[in-house]
């Protein structure tokens, strides 16, 4: 899960000598979502991670997380190709709770009694959530799967992610291996053997008849 204590071993290993950074006027509750209210746009009902995690103590779903950041272009290039499919967005619609978060945010997320902050670095920084869910690693596009007990679900072994561009049909094996569970019996290299890809399916033919 989001194990509180796993998440805040990371958050200790992350900190070292960072500097701590969170002005009460950029905390303000909608800060994130009105800096990047563009990436909500499109067919996938988007929310932010305080909404999943509102809607999950009424619905149990999966939850699903597209850590972006304003600057990364293949962000951009995801947002316009690949979540707008129908089949990727009807997956993410009907089987997760879809999250948008901005890894760069500078509004708190405060989660099972932890708050998660922005720590300065360099010119920009990052979230301590995302640097939670991704272990450390920062690379974007980045997508995580919580399972309904907010557990972090590892597409590959030793991965709490999923890095970088997909396009549809790239992108929608992981998400069906992940939606329809069977990561809970067989890895993703045995599932990709047996998947059978909506976009493979020839068009029937047309009739000659006039």
């Amino acid at each position: 899960m989001i194990n509180v204590d796993s998440l805040n071993l990371a958050m200790r290993s992350i900190k070292g000598s960072l500097i701590l950074f969170c002005v009460a006027a950029l905390c303000a509750p909608d800060t994130s979502r009105a800096q990047s209210e563009n990436h909500f746009a499109g067919p996938v009902k988007w929310m932010t991670f305080e909404e999943a995690v509102e809607k999950s103590k009424t619905e149990k779903r999966k939850i699903f997380i597209d850590v972006f950041t304003e600057w990364c272009g293949w962000c951009k290039v995801m947002d316009k190709n690949t979540f707008p499919d129908p089949e990727i967005a009807k997956l993410l619609n009907e089987k997760f709770y879809p999250v948008k978060f901005d890894a760069e945010q500078a509004a708190d997320v405060v989660f099972r009694g932890t708050t998660f902050k922005f720590i300065v670095q360099g010119n920009r920084g990052y979230h301590q959530l995302a640097a939670a869910l991704l272990n450390n690693q920062l690379s974007y596009p980045n997508f995580v799967f919580l399972d309904e007990e907010f557990r972090i679900i590892p597409i590959y072994q030793g991965s709490s992610s999923l890095p970088g561009y997909k396009k549809p049909e790239e992108f929608h094996p992981f998400l069906s291996f992940i939606a329809d569970d069977f990561f809970r019996k067989v890895n993703i290299q045995d599932y990709q053997k047996e998947y059978k890809s909506p976009y493979n399916v020839l068009a029937p033919p047309v009739s000659g008849n006039n």
